[in-house]
């Protein structure tokens, strides 16, 4: 399945931001909260963003790849996602709206183009029907 390489890198990303937020947390001792600390808020804000969109649009991407999509749609949105998740930690991290702004778009269009894609090659037979 090739959506397991999109939830492969997706976990990635995921733990590496986990790393970060818990990196900041022993370098500024704070357990609890940001601490005020704008370096330790954006760490917690990319990791939280990145755990706001990764999972669903993993979810979609799996879902479309077992309705019957073809392995070029299903790599065209995964890379979109991944692009767009490190496009935007990239821009958070370093305060480039354009880059966050670029990721965000790449994001949301992965996240439409699998939507749209999971209506298009849904079974709607079984859908619909009674049995």
């Amino acid at each position: 399945m090739v959506s397991a390489l999109y939830a492969v890198l997706g976990a990635l990303l995921l733990i590496k931001f986990s790393f970060d937020v818990v990196r900041m947390r022993l370098q500024y001792r704070v357990s609890y909260g940001d601490g005020g600390f704008s370096e330790l808020q954006n760490a917690i804000r990319v990791h939280g963003n990145a755990v706001e969109y990764i999972p669903v649009a993993l979810l979609l991407l799996l879902l479309m790849e077992m309705n019957g999509a073809e392995t070029w749609m299903v790599h065209v949105c995964g890379l979109l996602l991944i692009a767009g998740r490190l496009m935007h930690a990239y821009g958070f991290h370093h305060r480039l709206i354009s880059w966050r702004r670029s990721g965000m778009s790449a994001t949301w269009s992965s996240l439409i183009l699998m939507v749209l894609a999971n209506l298009w090659y849904m079974p709607w037979e079984l859908v619909f029907s009674l049995h």
